[in-house]
């Protein structure tokens, strides 16, 4: 069983919820070497890090008993840095533990502190909330923690950034000495080591890899002109097109003028920064949930405990200052097994700098230049014909005879102009943006199979890493890449790709610069000149090769 060493009243909450096995985190949590010690952890947003405390305390909630006794006093706190954050850690406490009979309760700014206290006086065993509420109901004899039994303090690090520290010691100087204490943190700055060292005994040190973070996120580089940043977000956001996109700025003003940018070229985009209200705040949240909004633009702290569904985009708008927040920002997607792209604006002047922060933070981006508005307008065009050939496969009577009324009183081809620009209509215009002409070196080399003008390039014997790609190697072709939907596992081979492709995509030998054969997927350059036509005529189907699909790459389609 995946997790045999947890708590049986755990396992069966977790089975019920389809868990197959323990994340990196949650099965360093249960080695059975660290027994009861306190814990010091280091793992990222999006690593499973709430179940892997709720796994961690209960032995100590529980012992051996299956489920809990009446609520009185809670046997354990957790303290999260934002409202949003501790509400989702009681969500998920509240499931993981619901089989044991544990009473959950939430105590954060922005809620009624009256119906909170009504839910302290009629008992918890475990308390989740944010350092102020806890303080509040703490100082106003509300809270009791002299039964805590286990404390966990979730993203310290943050906690420390929005200058609770203050507010932790109270809480942690109110609880008894013998507590056991779970410290989780992204990075392990001076001040949490300080903590821990004042508030821990005999730590244990879980850090665990950050190389699976990177699994499930596609890391692009977009080499751009920094008065243009605004137009190449427009651009991308168009391009990807993903159900929810986070766009990372460093300052308030500077989220405000973009999100104002954004709607006024017609994105359903909301904000988020430290000047806003709760009220506010809960607004633009909701609007997220229900999918009235698109794309948040907020700064590192207001978007802390974000919990948005869908998010397969995130954008650094501004060059992140080191490698840790590159990569919490980016942890925001590609969570819970699904796949997600972070895209980071590099202004030319930054190149280097950017370099040396993937290269630290152990990514290697895939450097790109921003889509382009022709490029963009054609992907429509194909979209579009897509959706209609889709839509007329199942068309109504009722319809027909409309569609019949209008050709017998009108021309056709307007009143089908006329629906395709209403169409267009719906979408934020493409902006117009500079062209790439060179990019820059790759942070690490890599193989990349090159096709000689009028020949097949040979399969590699080993697969090239997911990002990236090497310009310096092999001839060079200003081109744009496109993915075809078979790789090693398939028997894929440039041999026969190549003729497939000029078959299909109405091009010489000459106009492909390389392929990539990859485990489950392909990808081949194709030459500028031509990849607008490649892309229109690529996408008709073809009954000669009808499993075989082939798309322009950028993101996730």
């Amino acid at each position: 069983m995946p997790f045999d060493n947890a708590h049986p009243s755990l396992v069966q909450a977790l089975t019920a919820k389809g868990y197959a096995e323990p994340t990196p985190v949650q099965a360093a949590i249960l080695d059975p070497a660290l027994g009861v010690r306190d814990l010091l952890v280091s793992a990222q947003t999006g690593s499973g890090k709430t179940v892997a405390f709720g796994l961690a305390l209960a032995p100590q909630l529980l012992g051996e008993e299956l489920r809990f006794g009446a609520a009185k006093a809670p046997l354990a706190l957790v303290v999260a840095p934002t409202r949003e954050l501790a509400m989702q850690v009681q969500r998920e406490l509240a499931w993981l533990l619901g089989p044991s009979g544990a009473r959950v309760v939430a105590c954060v700014g922005g809620m009624d502190i009256r119906q909170e206290a009504i839910q302290l006086h009629q008992g918890a065993h475990v308390v989740v909330g944010t350092p102020g509420r806890l303080c509040d109901h703490l100082d106003k004899g509300r809270l009791k923690l002299d039964s805590v039994v286990g404390l966990v303090l979730d993203e310290a690090d943050e906690m420390l950034d929005l200058g609770f520290r203050d507010e932790l010691e109270h809480l942690l100087q109110a609880t008894p000495p013998d507590r056991r204490t779970l410290m989780f943190s992204a990075t392990v700055p001076a001040g949490i080591e300080s903590m821990a060292r004042k508030f821990q005994r005999n730590a244990a040190r879980v850090a665990v890899a950050t190389g699976e973070q990177h699994a499930d996120i596609e890391y692009r580089a977009v080499v751009v002109v920094p008065r243009e940043i605004e137009r190449v977000i427009v651009n991308i956001l168009r391009f990807v097109d993903a159900p929810g996109a986070l766009v990372f700025c460093r300052t308030r003003e500077g989220v405000n003028r973009l999100q104002m940018a954004l709607a006024e070229r017609g994105f359903a985009a909301v904000a988020l920064s430290g000047e806003l209200g709760q009220a506010e705040r809960n607004r633009a949240l909701q609007a997220l949930r229900d999918r009235r909004a698109r794309v948040c633009v907020a700064t590192d702290v207001a978007a802390r405990g974000l919990d948005l569904p869908d998010l397969g985009l995130v954008v650094h708008a501004e060059l992140p200052n080191d490698p840790a927040i590159l990569l919490h920002r980016s942890g925001r997607t590609g969570r819970a097994g699904r796949k997600g792209m972070a895209v980071v604006l590099v202004p030319g002047a930054k190149r280097r700098a950017a370099e040396r922060m993937f290269f630290e933070a152990k990514v290697e981006p895939w450097w790109i230049g921003p889509p382009s508005a022709d490029t963009i307008r054609t992907r429509d065009e194909v979209a579009l014909r897509a959706t209609v050939t889709e839509l007329a496969a199942d068309v109504q009577e009722v319809d027909l005879a409309v569609a019949r009324e209008l050709i017998a009183t009108g021309d056709p081809e307007r009143m089908v102009a006329a629906l395709v620009r209403f169409q267009r209509a719906q979408l934020p215009a493409p902006e117009e943006v500079s062209e790439w002409s060179a990019p820059p070196p790759a942070p690490k080399r890599e193989r990349v199979q090159h096709a000689q003008p009028g020949q097949a390039g040979q399969p590699g014997h080993s697969e090239p890493p997911e990002h990236g790609f090497d310009p310096n190697a092999g001839p060079q072709m200003n081109g744009a890449w496109f993915r075809i939907n078979v790789g090693h596992s398939q028997r894929a081979d440039p041999k026969w790709l190549l003729p497939m492709l000029c078959r299909r995509g109405g091009i010489q030998k000459q106009h492909i610069g390389g392929f990539r054969v990859m485990r489950h997927e392909t990808r081949v350059l194709i030459h500028s000149g031509v990849a607008e036509r490649f892309l229109r005529s690529i996408s008709r189907p073809d009954p000669a090769d009808a499993n075989i699909r082939v798309v322009q790459w950028f993101g996730e389609e």
